[in-house]
């Protein structure tokens, strides 16, 4: 079973308990704005069986996002759930609403994961990724900004 309706949290509605903030410099918020999601979740939903029975199945947000904590930070699947756990940065790149201190999923789901999502769709949003940063990268500077180098 699984059920899609989970879009990339708006940074300002991420609830931290004790009125706290996330930084929106932090590296994790940066890639979570980077990663189109929504655009790799049908080609994700196509490799869920359609049984009806289960548990639903975690959001490509959830599945590749973990895969990813995982890879960057050298860490193996336990120790990948107990960083999540911890971290509200990585949370809200996980598209969570809020920080909660629950396991988010039990290690063994890795294992699901990587046969899910195949080295090419990987290679995919790698690519996806690389052309959003690099438009970002050569968007041209506002008008104000042009106008100050030059005298009226």
């Amino acid at each position: 079973m699984y059920r899609h309706d989970k879009k990339q949290l708006e940074f300002e509605n991420f609830h931290l308990p004790f009125s706290g903030k996330l930084r929106s410099d932090n590296r994790w918020v940066k890639l979570a704005k980077l990663i189109p999601w929504e655009e790799f979740e049908i080609s994700y939903a196509k490799t869920l069986k359609r049984s009806g029975l289960g548990n639903p199945a975690k959001s490509i947000q959830v599945a590749l996002g973990s895969l990813i904590i995982k890879e960057r930070l050298g860490t193996s699947d336990e120790e990948t759930v107990e960083q999540i756990r911890e971290n509200p940065y990585l949370q809200y790149f996980l598209g969570f609403k809020e920080y909660t201190d629950e396991t988010p999923f039990h290690p063994t789901l890795f294992v699901h994961f990587r046969k899910r999502i195949s080295q090419q769709m990987v290679c995919e949003i790698i690519e996806a990724v690389n052309k959003k940063a690099v438009s970002k990268t050569e968007e041209p500077p506002d008008k104000d900004d042009t106008d100050k180098g030059s005298k009226p």
